[in-house]
């Protein structure tokens, strides 16, 4: 039996949201990582807040929101090498340290202090944000094994970061206007403390280690070329979202309505929500490159409408319809990052997704705020970002594994060989194992006189290497794992019995067979 033998994976019976929060850790991680990643929605608007009532200057307040935003996002693969190669908890405690320090220690600077001062602190404040989001996602596979608990997990921790800046700027204002910004910014550190403390100190960041490749954590090839269009096709969605929000300002000064350029980002970050729970209620056919294509195209009609310049409440409901797909998109992302990365490299590779939807997130800002004064131009930019990322994810299809679960598969123009890790003495002496994922034949090509030990060992790593193909495999056609042992999933083939003539009774005797009979009857096995 292969895993070809097996039908696809759908959700599970009891992979309800119940279900899924009810499992152990769920909710603890859940609540701990949107809590301690609020800060990255309230320092901007905290920070415009602190400059301007402290008598600064707009630019100056921008500027510094933009930095602490840049160095977020550009220090994250590099943090997420680190968490792959010594663990979460030694990487985010001394980050949050270090974040929530710079952060409590601006009020003491105060806002009319040095400007190089502040620009040093903010800039240091933002290259040690803790990579929360992308610990979170490496965590999943232990917290929950079942493929449909997880599928609807990561569909929810999707989605509800859009509640992050819904929640985050409103909750700094609030914090601004009734305490002071010197306190807005004091919660905004004191809040990222208590939610990373709450994922640290969980079990499954405790003793969450990456799985090991060629013997050592966070080793493995982790530049493709599948990855390599995957995250440019990603910051063009993200150039989508950073648009969208030049546009909601756009539309509240044409229409004279301030409270439209925080409505339209809401409404478009409520529809990826509901976006998300449709999601993981039901099983989608396809691998995840073939549903994130599918998805990017329903994104890019969502945004259709939007050219015709709606009045202010029907635009509304237009911006939620896109924002149904963008939580999908981003899914997606994620488990095509599952099927090109090493096990051994996850985080670090989606760190780098990351930092691709928030570096296309502000081109878009930074091309749309240049074009707004050009209104029809304005509205066409988020559907412009969408379209540029349909096609590179179409134009990439071949190396984002999308071939078909279902029938016969194609074969690729030169066979690749999967070669076992041996020591150096004996990969001379041992042929390597050949074949596609899941169907691997090991080739034992040791010469006469080869010692029991050393074959044994080529041996576990063979079965180790078509064991990880196997889960390559089945991730990637949405199959179910074997279950049990290799003797009980697939008992080994045994050659048919000889085949033996019998003579009849007139045979023996010299006659002739009877009529429309063979003279010899073959004995079946």
């Amino acid at each position: 039996m292969t895993l070809a033998d097996h039908p696809p994976a759908t959700a599970s019976p009891t992979a309800t949201y119940g279900a899924v929060l009810g499992s152990r850790h769920v909710v603890r991680l859940l609540a701990g990582t949107l809590t301690g990643r609020l800060p990255n929605s309230m320092v901007p608007v905290g920070l415009v807040l602190w400059i301007t009532g402290g008598g600064g200057s707009l630019a100056f307040a921008g500027m510094l929101a933009a930095l602490y935003g840049l160095a977020s996002g550009l220090s994250q693969p590099v943090k997420g090498r680190l968490m792959d190669r010594h663990g979460q908890a030694r990487v985010s405690a001394p980050a949050v340290l270090v974040n929530a320090g710079c952060l409590a220690s601006l009020p003491l600077i105060g806002a009319g202090g040095q400007p190089t001062v502040v620009t040093v602190v903010v800039g240091v404040a933002g290259l040690f944000t803790p990579p929360l989001e992308a610990g979170l996602r490496a965590l999943w596979p232990t917290v929950l094994p079942d493929l449909g608990r997880r599928r609807v997990v990561q569909a929810l921790d999707t989605g509800s970061q859009g509640l992050l800046y819904i929640v985050g700027p409103l909750l700094a204002s609030w914090l601004a206007t009734a305490h002071g910004p010197d306190s807005a910014l004091t919660a905004t550190a004191a809040l990222g403390l208590v939610g990373t403390a709450v994922v640290l100190t969980s079990a499954p960041s405790q003793t969450w280690r990456p799985p090991a490749a060629d013997g050592a954590a966070g080793s493995g090839r982790l530049k493709s070329t599948g990855l390599i269009q995957l995250f440019t096709a990603l910051a063009g969605t993200g150039f989508t979202f950073g648009a969208m929000n030049v546009w909601a300002a756009g539309m509240a000064g044409t229409h004279g309505l301030a409270m439209f350029s925080g409505v339209l980002p809401a409404a478009f970050s409520t529809g990826s929500l509901l976006g998300s729970l449709i999601y993981a209620r039901r099983a989608r056919p396809g691998t995840p490159a073939t549903q994130l294509i599918t998805t990017s195209a329903l994104f890019l009609l969502g945004w259709m409408p939007l050219l015709t310049q709606p009045d202010p409440r029907t635009a509304v409901v237009f911006t939620a319809i896109p924002g149904l797909f963008f939580t999908l998109i981003i899914t997606n992302g994620f488990h095509t990052v599952d099927v090109l990365a090493p096990p051994s490299r996850t985080t670090e590779a989606y760190a780098w997704l990351i930092l691709s939807v928030g570096t296309g997130q502000a081109a878009g800002t930074a091309l749309a705020a240049a074009l707004a004064t050009h209104l029809y131009v304005l509205a066409a930019l988020p559907a412009t970002g969408a379209a540029t990322a349909l096609t590179i994810l179409t134009l990439a299809r071949r190396n984002l594994g999308t071939t078909s679960p279902r029938g016969r598969h194609r074969r690729t123009r030169q066979r690749r060989k999967h070669h076992v890790n041996l020591p150096p003495r004996e990969r001379d002496t041992y042929a390597p194992v050949v074949g596609g994922p899941g169907r691997q034949a090991v080739r034992n090509a040791s010469p006469a006189g080869a010692s029991a030990a050393a074959e044994e060992e080529w041996l576990a790593a063979a079965r180790g290497q078509e064991q990880r193909a196997a889960r390559a495999r089945a991730e990637w056609f949405g199959m179910s794992p074997l279950e049990g042992t290799r003797a009980q999933a697939a008992p080994p083939w045994r050659p048919p019995s000889r085949i033996r003539p019998r003579a009849s009774a007139q045979d023996s005797s010299g006659g002739s067979s009877p009529a429309g009979t063979s003279g010899q009857q073959l004995k079946t096995p």
